[in-house]
């Protein structure tokens, strides 16, 4: 009895491949290359170098499935360039001496030239990568790293310096459609001898899930072919159970990106936006204790002094999460989320520190006014000839309104700069009064 993985030995029309789909729907050519016009289309930077094989280094950060290494394998089929390739998991130093000997031994022989493509690039650490450098300065390969990660944080600055650069994006749903599309009915590369019929909303349910990576949507697609059947159809059903819950690229830049965006969208007044981020980093399994120690950041950081509720607001979501744990956590940090989102904003508190910080830092330290000093250091300065009245400090209860006009700074400089947003309205007014009566006295 067959099963959903089995092979039926009457189709007689199915083809014998031994690569996966998604391996034989590989780019040939660099217009087959999906979603990276910005780097691609004519006449920009790249495609210009390529085409005129006028480039040495070359780095492509992008997130998976994007191409990275389909576009390293054009490269070297336009230029005519013998390919090889390591991966940043698995090879050594002693591979990547072997490769680069092989590929000056081609050079001087043959007079060919090599791409040297490395994959996961960010997984070699500093010596292994140290050990290309002197080789990309003679010439003896040209070097092409792939990674997932922000080279400039992961990848050695001598390395990023001799390469260029290029971020792929990933690959928007209707070009993901159009190709899955095409491998149905590809008889060469593709699965165009089964029999395959499909709903349209099969096939924009594998795009949309598959989140902008080609090699996931062609997989899956690849997986709804698999039936004991003569004729195929791939309906919505079949689509949801190929592709099942899509899994979210979230890196370490995916995870410091998509925190940026949460507290920008705060920031910004925005619930939806935030909501959305907050979804995000839910679903990719982010530590919602990390989320709610932002949301109390950003209750003071960014709302501040004009609804000084919103840290109340935000460090009881936080002990919420603490005490019913999640699922359920997740309430009370959307809870939070809007809160903060929708509150006046005010940075005014963050700003002055900043300054203040910044004349400590930089400027001349201050002495402590005499008047402000402890009792046993206004003895200590009462020796070295300070008036008394100079000494004398006015204890604010005892005076109407609890306020009367003093110096607390030597020089009386202003840090803290309230604007009229929410409640910091009133502290405003109430600032500008005690400030004027200080000026008058």
């Amino acid at each position: 009895m067959s099963d959903l993985f089995s092979t039926p030995q009457a189709s007689a029309n199915k083809p014998e491949v031994s690569e996966p789909l998604a391996a034989r729907m590989r780019p040939a050519t660099l217009d087959e290359i999906l979603g990276q016009d910005h780097i691609l289309a004519e006449g920009k930077l790249l495609r210009r170098a390529i085409e005129a094989d006028r480039f040495t280094s070359l780095i492509f950060y992008g997130p998976p499935g994007t191409g990275k290494t389909s576009l390293a394998g054009v490269i070297a089929k336009t230029t005519g360039s013998r390919f090889e390739s390591l991966n940043g998991v698995e090879s050594n130093v002693a591979e990547i001496r072997a490769k680069i000997e092989q590929a000056r031994v081609w050079r001087d022989l043959r007079g060919e030239t090599t791409i040297l493509f490395i994959d996961e690039i960010h997984r070699f650490n500093k010596a292994q990568q140290d050990v290309l450098l002197p080789h990309l300065e003679r010439g003896t390969v040209r070097f092409i790293g792939a990674t997932t990660h922000n080279p400039y944080f992961y990848v050695n600055s001598p390395l990023v310096s001799r390469s260029q650069i290029f971020q792929l994006e990933a690959v928007d749903t209707a070009s993901i459609e159009r190709l899955l599309v095409k491998a149905i009915g590809d008889k060469e590369r593709g699965l165009g001898m089964l029999e395959i019929s499909y709903d349209q909303k099969a096939i924009h349910h594998l795009a949309e899930l598959s989140d902008g990576d080609v090699r996931k949507a062609l997989t899956a697609l690849e997986l709804a072919t698999v039936t004991p059947s003569e004729e195929i159809h791939i309906t919505l059903e079949i689509a949801e159970e190929s592709i099942q819950k899509k899994a979210i690229n979230y890196g370490d830049d995916g995870h410091y990106d998509t925190i940026s965006a949460f507290i920008k969208s705060i920031r910004g007044s925005d619930p939806d936006a935030a909501l959305y981020w907050l979804a995000k980093m839910l679903h990719a399994g982010e530590d919602p204790r990390f989320i709610s120690r932002r949301l109390v950041i950003a209750a003071s950081e960014d709302i501040g002094l004009a609804d000084s509720g919103a840290l109340r607001v935000a460090l009881d979501a936080h002990h919420a999460l603490e005490f019913v744990g999640m699922p359920e956590g997740r309430i009370p940090l959307a809870h939070a989320t809007v809160y903060l989102a929708t509150s006046p904003k005010s940075n005014s508190a963050y700003a002055a520190l900043g300054a203040a910080m910044k004349d400590v830092e930089t400027g001349r330290t201050l002495a402590v006014p005499p008047h402000l000093r402890t009792p046993t250091s206004k003895k200590l300065t009462a020796t070295t000839g300070q008036s008394e009245e100079s000494m004398k400090y006015l204890y604010s209860h005892d005076y109407e309104g609890n306020y009367t006009p003093q110096s607390y700074l030597p020089d009386g400089r202003i840090y803290y700069h309230p604007n009229d947003q929410g409640l910091e309205k009133r502290i405003k007014e109430r600032l500008e009064f005690w400030r004027k009566s200080k000026s008058e006295s």
